[in-house]
Protein backbone atom coordinates (compact mmCIF):
# COMPACT_ATOMS: atom_id res chain seq x y z
CA UNK A 1 0.00 0.00 0.00
CA UNK A 2 2.96 2.59 0.92
CA UNK A 3 4.44 1.32 -2.55
CA UNK A 4 1.12 2.77 -4.18
CA UNK A 5 1.37 6.22 -2.88
CA UNK A 6 5.69 6.48 -3.60
CA UNK A 7 4.18 5.41 -6.97
CA UNK A 8 1.35 7.90 -7.27
CA UNK A 9 4.18 10.85 -5.65
CA UNK A 10 6.16 9.73 -8.47
CA UNK A 11 3.72 10.59 -11.22
CA UNK A 12 3.51 14.03 -9.83
CA UNK A 13 6.83 14.55 -10.76
CA UNK A 14 5.74 13.07 -14.50
CA UNK A 15 2.96 15.52 -15.05
CA UNK A 16 0.02 13.98 -13.27
CA UNK A 17 -0.67 16.83 -11.23
CA UNK A 18 -4.27 16.88 -10.94
CA UNK A 19 -4.57 13.11 -9.38
CA UNK A 20 -1.47 13.02 -7.50
CA UNK A 21 -0.42 16.21 -5.99
CA UNK A 22 -2.86 16.15 -3.07
CA UNK A 23 -1.50 13.05 -2.11
CA UNK A 24 2.17 13.97 -2.00
CA UNK A 25 1.44 17.52 -0.33
CA UNK A 26 -0.25 15.75 2.17
CA UNK A 27 2.14 13.49 2.88
CA UNK A 28 4.99 15.56 2.80
CA UNK A 29 3.28 17.99 5.23
CA UNK A 30 4.20 15.43 8.05
CA UNK A 31 7.43 13.51 6.70
CA UNK A 32 4.73 10.74 6.15
CA UNK A 33 4.32 9.63 2.63
CA UNK A 34 3.46 5.96 2.76
CA UNK A 35 0.61 6.60 5.47
CA UNK A 36 -2.12 8.26 3.63
CA UNK A 37 -3.92 5.43 2.15
CA UNK A 38 -4.68 3.66 5.85
CA UNK A 39 -5.87 6.65 6.74
CA UNK A 40 -8.06 7.32 4.19
CA UNK A 41 -9.96 4.43 4.77
CA UNK A 42 -10.41 4.71 8.35
CA UNK A 43 -12.22 8.46 7.42
CA UNK A 44 -14.29 7.28 4.86
CA UNK A 45 -17.41 6.45 7.99
CA UNK A 46 -17.61 9.98 8.55
CA UNK A 47 -19.63 12.25 6.25
CA UNK A 48 -17.24 15.07 4.76
CA UNK A 49 -19.32 17.79 5.62
CA UNK A 50 -19.73 16.90 8.96
CA UNK A 51 -15.84 16.64 9.39
CA UNK A 52 -16.10 20.42 7.79
CA UNK A 53 -18.36 21.46 9.91
CA UNK A 54 -16.74 20.33 13.22
CA UNK A 55 -13.00 22.14 12.18
CA UNK A 56 -14.91 25.16 11.69
CA UNK A 57 -16.47 24.86 15.50
CA UNK A 58 -13.05 24.10 16.61
CA UNK A 59 -11.38 26.66 14.98
CA UNK A 60 -13.93 29.44 16.26
CA UNK A 61 -13.61 27.87 19.82
CA UNK A 62 -10.23 26.66 20.38
CA UNK A 63 -7.91 29.63 22.22
CA UNK A 64 -4.68 27.41 21.52
CA UNK A 65 -2.02 29.94 19.46
CA UNK A 66 -3.84 32.98 20.94
CA UNK A 67 -1.38 33.73 24.14
CA UNK A 68 0.77 36.95 22.94
CA UNK A 69 3.45 38.39 24.22
CA UNK A 70 5.73 41.59 23.34
CA UNK A 71 6.97 41.46 19.68
CA UNK A 72 10.31 41.78 18.33
CA UNK A 73 12.69 41.37 14.74
CA UNK A 74 15.89 39.95 14.62
CA UNK A 75 17.75 39.77 11.32
CA UNK A 76 19.65 36.97 9.96
CA UNK A 77 22.97 36.95 8.17
CA UNK A 78 21.32 36.84 4.90
CA UNK A 79 18.58 39.46 5.88
CA UNK A 80 15.93 37.28 6.63
CA UNK A 81 13.60 39.24 9.21
CA UNK A 82 12.64 36.51 12.04
CA UNK A 83 9.94 36.99 14.35
CA UNK A 84 10.33 36.53 18.36
CA UNK A 85 8.02 37.39 21.60
CA UNK A 86 8.86 37.46 24.38
CA UNK A 87 7.21 37.20 27.99
CA UNK A 88 8.51 38.67 30.80
CA UNK A 89 8.57 38.34 34.74
CA UNK A 90 5.50 39.91 36.29
CA UNK A 91 6.87 43.08 37.72
CA UNK A 92 5.32 43.38 40.99
CA UNK A 93 3.38 39.77 41.63
CA UNK A 94 0.63 39.95 44.19
CA UNK A 95 1.98 38.09 47.70
CA UNK A 96 -0.30 35.31 46.61
CA UNK A 97 0.77 35.21 43.57
CA UNK A 98 4.39 35.11 44.77
CA UNK A 99 3.50 32.70 47.35
CA UNK A 100 2.31 30.15 45.00
CA UNK A 101 4.93 30.70 42.61
CA UNK A 102 8.38 31.32 44.28
CA UNK A 103 8.01 31.05 47.89
CA UNK A 104 9.54 34.09 49.60
CA UNK A 105 12.50 34.45 47.00
CA UNK A 106 12.04 36.36 43.47
CA UNK A 107 13.52 34.29 40.34
CA UNK A 108 16.83 34.48 39.07
CA UNK A 109 17.19 36.62 35.61
CA UNK A 110 17.19 33.90 33.47
CA UNK A 111 16.15 33.79 29.68
CA UNK A 112 14.39 30.76 28.53
CA UNK A 113 14.22 30.30 25.03
CA UNK A 114 12.36 28.26 23.10
CA UNK A 115 12.40 26.96 19.40
CA UNK A 116 9.76 24.58 17.90
CA UNK A 117 9.92 22.37 15.25
CA UNK A 118 9.30 21.59 11.56
CA UNK A 119 6.17 22.60 9.95
CA UNK A 120 4.87 23.91 13.28
CA UNK A 121 5.38 27.71 15.12
CA UNK A 122 6.11 29.12 18.46
CA UNK A 123 2.44 28.79 19.02
CA UNK A 124 3.30 24.67 19.70
CA UNK A 125 4.75 25.57 22.94
CA UNK A 126 1.01 27.26 24.05
CA UNK A 127 0.56 25.28 27.28
CA UNK A 128 4.07 25.66 28.22
CA UNK A 129 3.81 29.18 27.47
CA UNK A 130 0.39 29.49 29.51
CA UNK A 131 2.34 28.04 32.75
CA UNK A 132 5.36 30.03 32.60
CA UNK A 133 4.10 33.27 31.46
CA UNK A 134 4.80 35.81 34.03
CA UNK A 135 6.84 33.45 36.33
CA UNK A 136 10.12 33.47 34.29
CA UNK A 137 11.65 35.32 31.33
CA UNK A 138 10.92 33.75 28.05
CA UNK A 139 11.27 34.35 23.97
CA UNK A 140 9.30 32.50 21.53
CA UNK A 141 10.29 32.71 18.04
CA UNK A 142 9.58 31.32 14.76
CA UNK A 143 12.06 29.62 12.51
CA UNK A 144 12.47 30.99 9.18
CA UNK A 145 9.45 30.57 6.68
CA UNK A 146 7.53 29.61 9.45
CA UNK A 147 4.74 31.16 11.37
CA UNK A 148 5.07 35.06 11.29
CA UNK A 149 8.99 35.27 10.05
CA UNK A 150 9.49 36.32 6.58
CA UNK A 151 10.63 33.92 3.61
CA UNK A 152 14.37 32.73 3.52
CA UNK A 153 15.97 35.23 1.87
CA UNK A 154 18.55 33.04 0.79
CA UNK A 155 16.36 30.69 -0.53
CA UNK A 156 13.83 32.53 -2.18
CA UNK A 157 16.46 34.99 -4.15
CA UNK A 158 19.32 32.68 -4.64
CA UNK A 159 18.03 29.28 -4.29
CA UNK A 160 19.98 28.62 -1.41
CA UNK A 161 19.26 24.96 0.36
CA UNK A 162 18.17 25.32 4.19
CA UNK A 163 20.59 23.88 6.27
CA UNK A 164 20.80 22.89 10.05
CA UNK A 165 23.55 25.27 10.46
CA UNK A 166 21.42 28.08 9.20
CA UNK A 167 19.06 27.65 11.85
CA UNK A 168 21.51 27.97 14.60
CA UNK A 169 22.43 30.91 13.27
CA UNK A 170 19.41 32.52 12.81
CA UNK A 171 18.72 31.08 16.70
CA UNK A 172 22.26 33.09 17.61
CA UNK A 173 20.76 36.18 15.74
CA UNK A 174 17.44 35.91 17.91
CA UNK A 175 19.26 35.74 21.41
CA UNK A 176 21.54 38.75 19.99
CA UNK A 177 17.90 40.90 19.43
CA UNK A 178 16.07 39.41 22.27
CA UNK A 179 18.34 38.26 25.17
CA UNK A 180 22.18 40.17 24.50
CA UNK A 181 22.59 39.43 28.19
CA UNK A 182 22.29 37.45 31.08
CA UNK A 183 22.07 33.72 31.60
CA UNK A 184 19.92 31.48 29.45
CA UNK A 185 18.10 28.29 29.05
CA UNK A 186 17.66 26.34 25.88
CA UNK A 187 14.40 24.60 24.71
CA UNK A 188 14.14 22.62 21.53
CA UNK A 189 11.34 20.60 19.92
CA UNK A 190 12.42 18.53 16.77
CA UNK A 191 13.53 20.27 14.59
CA UNK A 192 14.04 22.79 17.01
CA UNK A 193 16.71 20.73 19.32
CA UNK A 194 18.54 20.45 15.71
CA UNK A 195 18.58 24.13 15.79
CA UNK A 196 20.29 24.49 19.43
CA UNK A 197 23.03 21.50 18.60
CA UNK A 198 23.43 23.88 15.40
CA UNK A 199 23.87 27.11 17.86
CA UNK A 200 26.30 25.01 19.99
CA UNK A 201 28.41 23.67 17.10
CA UNK A 202 29.03 27.63 15.64
CA UNK A 203 28.62 29.29 19.28
CA UNK A 204 30.68 26.80 21.86
CA UNK A 205 31.56 30.21 23.31
CA UNK A 206 27.61 31.17 23.76
CA UNK A 207 27.43 27.87 25.60
CA UNK A 208 30.35 27.73 27.81
CA UNK A 209 29.95 31.37 28.88
CA UNK A 210 25.66 31.90 29.00
CA UNK A 211 24.14 29.05 28.80
CA UNK A 212 22.76 27.27 32.00
CA UNK A 213 20.67 24.43 31.50
CA UNK A 214 19.29 22.61 28.10
CA UNK A 215 16.00 21.09 27.09
CA UNK A 216 16.06 18.72 24.26
CA UNK A 217 12.19 17.38 23.72
CA UNK A 218 11.68 15.06 20.52
CA UNK A 219 14.49 15.57 18.40
CA UNK A 220 17.56 13.76 16.59
CA UNK A 221 21.35 14.73 16.82
CA UNK A 222 21.49 12.37 13.50
CA UNK A 223 20.75 9.50 11.02
CA UNK A 224 17.49 10.22 10.52
CA UNK A 225 17.86 8.71 6.69
CA UNK A 226 17.65 5.78 8.83
CA UNK A 227 13.74 6.44 10.20
CA UNK A 228 11.26 4.42 8.72
CA UNK A 229 8.29 6.60 9.77
CA UNK A 230 6.53 3.19 11.27
CA UNK A 231 6.18 1.65 7.50
CA UNK A 232 7.33 -1.19 6.35
CA UNK A 233 11.00 -1.52 4.90
CA UNK A 234 10.42 -1.86 1.47
CA UNK A 235 7.54 0.74 1.45
CA UNK A 236 10.02 3.35 2.74
CA UNK A 237 12.97 2.80 0.51
CA UNK A 238 10.18 3.42 -2.57
CA UNK A 239 9.35 6.64 -0.77
CA UNK A 240 13.17 7.19 -0.48
CA UNK A 241 13.68 6.61 -4.41
CA UNK A 242 11.30 9.11 -5.50
CA UNK A 243 11.04 11.78 -2.75
CA UNK A 244 13.98 14.04 -4.03
CA UNK A 245 12.46 14.67 -7.77
CA UNK A 246 8.77 15.08 -5.83
CA UNK A 247 10.13 17.38 -3.50
CA UNK A 248 11.65 19.25 -6.25
CA UNK A 249 8.69 19.15 -7.93
CA UNK A 250 6.54 20.13 -5.93
CA UNK A 251 8.12 23.03 -5.07
CA UNK A 252 8.05 24.43 -8.74
CA UNK A 253 4.23 24.06 -8.55
CA UNK A 254 3.30 25.17 -5.26
CA UNK A 255 0.02 26.75 -5.75
CA UNK A 256 -1.24 24.22 -7.80
CA UNK A 257 0.03 21.72 -4.57
CA UNK A 258 -1.93 23.99 -1.86
CA UNK A 259 -4.95 23.43 -4.13
CA UNK A 260 -4.85 19.42 -4.14
CA UNK A 261 -3.94 19.83 -0.05
CA UNK A 262 -7.04 21.81 0.59
CA UNK A 263 -8.91 19.15 -1.58
CA UNK A 264 -7.84 16.32 0.92
CA UNK A 265 -8.11 18.68 3.80
CA UNK A 266 -9.75 15.48 5.64
CA UNK A 267 -7.41 12.55 4.26
CA UNK A 268 -4.59 15.54 5.78
CA UNK A 269 -5.97 15.53 9.03
CA UNK A 270 -6.04 11.67 9.52
CA UNK A 271 -2.00 11.71 8.81
CA UNK A 272 -1.39 14.50 10.52
CA UNK A 273 -3.05 12.71 13.76
CA UNK A 274 -1.14 9.63 12.96
CA UNK A 275 2.03 11.14 13.10
CA UNK A 276 1.88 13.93 16.02
CA UNK A 277 -0.26 11.74 18.34
CA UNK A 278 -0.39 7.99 19.95
CA UNK A 279 -2.82 8.32 22.69
CA UNK A 280 -6.69 8.21 21.59
CA UNK A 281 -7.91 10.68 23.85
CA UNK A 282 -6.06 13.67 22.55
CA UNK A 283 -8.66 17.02 23.00
CA UNK A 284 -9.65 16.86 19.30
CA UNK A 285 -9.43 21.23 19.35
CA UNK A 286 -5.33 20.81 20.33
CA UNK A 287 -5.37 18.14 17.17
CA UNK A 288 -7.18 20.64 14.91
CA UNK A 289 -4.53 23.38 16.33
CA UNK A 290 -1.84 20.99 15.11
CA UNK A 291 -3.44 20.37 12.06
CA UNK A 292 -4.33 24.37 11.76
CA UNK A 293 -0.09 25.26 12.24
CA UNK A 294 0.85 22.07 9.75
CA UNK A 295 -1.74 23.20 7.34
CA UNK A 296 -0.04 26.35 7.52
CA UNK A 297 3.87 25.60 6.24
CA UNK A 298 3.80 26.16 2.79
CA UNK A 299 4.45 23.23 0.43
CA UNK A 300 7.53 24.62 -1.02
CA UNK A 301 8.75 25.93 2.48
CA UNK A 302 8.31 21.82 3.39
CA UNK A 303 10.17 20.72 0.41
CA UNK A 304 13.12 23.19 0.74
CA UNK A 305 13.60 21.97 4.25
CA UNK A 306 13.50 18.22 4.17
CA UNK A 307 16.80 17.55 2.41
CA UNK A 308 18.68 19.41 5.32
CA UNK A 309 17.41 16.67 7.84
CA UNK A 310 18.83 14.22 5.90
CA UNK A 311 22.25 15.98 5.92
CA UNK A 312 21.79 16.63 9.82
CA UNK A 313 24.10 14.97 12.53
CA UNK A 314 25.44 17.00 15.21
CA UNK A 315 26.17 14.09 17.57
CA UNK A 316 29.51 15.96 17.90
CA UNK A 317 28.61 19.28 19.28
CA UNK A 318 26.98 17.73 21.89
CA UNK A 319 29.85 17.67 23.82
CA UNK A 320 29.30 21.05 24.43
CA UNK A 321 26.37 20.21 27.05
CA UNK A 322 28.46 18.52 29.15
CA UNK A 323 28.27 19.48 32.45
CA UNK A 324 25.30 21.31 32.02
CA UNK A 325 21.81 20.40 33.68
CA UNK A 326 19.95 19.03 30.33
CA UNK A 327 16.67 17.55 29.76
CA UNK A 328 16.23 15.17 27.20
CA UNK A 329 12.43 13.84 26.91
CA UNK A 330 10.56 12.22 24.28
CA UNK A 331 7.76 10.52 23.65
CA UNK A 332 7.73 6.34 23.52
CA UNK A 333 5.65 5.77 20.03
CA UNK A 334 7.18 8.96 18.50
CA UNK A 335 7.12 8.12 14.92
CA UNK A 336 9.03 11.06 13.16
CA UNK A 337 11.86 11.15 15.86
CA UNK A 338 12.08 8.24 17.68
CA UNK A 339 12.51 7.75 21.39
CA UNK A 340 15.85 6.24 20.31
CA UNK A 341 17.48 8.85 19.03
CA UNK A 342 16.55 10.95 22.57
CA UNK A 343 18.33 8.16 24.38
CA UNK A 344 21.37 8.15 22.10
CA UNK A 345 21.98 11.81 23.30
CA UNK A 346 21.22 10.39 26.83
CA UNK A 347 24.08 8.25 26.37
CA UNK A 348 26.36 10.77 25.35
CA UNK A 349 25.63 12.71 27.78
CA UNK A 350 25.15 10.53 31.22
CA UNK A 351 24.30 13.26 33.43
CA UNK A 352 21.42 14.52 31.60
CA UNK A 353 17.93 13.73 32.90
CA UNK A 354 15.95 11.55 30.32
CA UNK A 355 12.33 11.21 30.21
CA UNK A 356 10.65 9.04 28.35
CA UNK A 357 6.90 9.56 27.85
CA UNK A 358 4.50 6.63 27.44
CA UNK A 359 1.63 6.97 24.88
CA UNK A 360 3.09 10.02 23.67
CA UNK A 361 4.02 11.39 20.26
CA UNK A 362 6.04 13.25 18.40
CA UNK A 363 3.80 16.44 19.96
CA UNK A 364 4.63 15.36 22.97
CA UNK A 365 4.52 18.91 24.40
CA UNK A 366 1.00 19.08 23.37
CA UNK A 367 -0.44 15.71 24.07
CA UNK A 368 0.92 15.08 27.66
CA UNK A 369 1.66 19.37 28.32
CA UNK A 370 1.16 18.58 32.30
CA UNK A 371 4.78 16.02 31.90
CA UNK A 372 6.94 18.37 29.74
CA UNK A 373 6.12 21.29 31.63
CA UNK A 374 6.88 19.62 35.08
CA UNK A 375 10.28 18.72 33.83
CA UNK A 376 10.53 22.07 32.31
CA UNK A 377 9.93 23.34 35.63
CA UNK A 378 12.24 21.03 37.21
CA UNK A 379 15.03 21.96 35.09
CA UNK A 380 14.33 25.62 35.64
CA UNK A 381 14.55 24.60 39.55
CA UNK A 382 17.78 22.98 39.38
CA UNK A 383 19.47 26.37 37.07
CA UNK A 384 18.04 28.84 39.73
CA UNK A 385 15.39 30.36 37.52
CA UNK A 386 13.09 29.09 39.49
CA UNK A 387 13.79 28.65 43.62
CA UNK A 388 12.90 25.33 45.01
CA UNK A 389 9.66 24.45 45.87
CA UNK A 390 7.83 26.95 43.43
CA UNK A 391 5.00 25.79 41.10
CA UNK A 392 4.27 26.75 37.57
CA UNK A 393 0.52 27.46 37.96
CA UNK A 394 -2.16 24.67 36.46
CA UNK A 395 -1.50 24.98 32.33
CA UNK A 396 -0.36 21.72 31.97
CA UNK A 397 -3.80 19.64 31.09
CA UNK A 398 -4.99 19.70 27.24
CA UNK A 399 -8.37 18.58 28.63
CA UNK A 400 -9.21 22.23 29.65
CA UNK A 401 -8.78 25.34 26.95
CA UNK A 402 -7.44 28.38 28.86
CA UNK A 403 -8.15 31.78 27.67
CA UNK A 404 -5.24 33.92 25.93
Amino acid sequence: MSEGIAEAAASAAGGGWRRATGVAGVALGVLATGAAAGVAIERMTVGRGIRQKARLVLDSAGPYGALRGTPGKAYADDGTELYYEADDVDPVPTPERRRRLFGRKAPAPVTVVLSHGYCLSQDSWHFQRAALRGVVRTVYWDQRSHGRSARGTAQVERGEPVTIEQLGRDLKAVIDAAAPQGPLVLVGHSMGGMTVMALADQYPELIRERVVGVALIGTSSGRLGEVNFGLPVAGVNAVRRVLPGVLKALGQRAELVERGRRATADLFAGVIKRYSFASRDVDPAVARFAERMIEGTPIDVVAEYYPAFNDHDKTEALAHFAGLPVLVLAGVRDLVTPSEHSEAIADLLPEAELVLVPDAGHLVMLEHPEVVTDRLADLLTRVGAVPAGATVGGHGSSSTAHPG
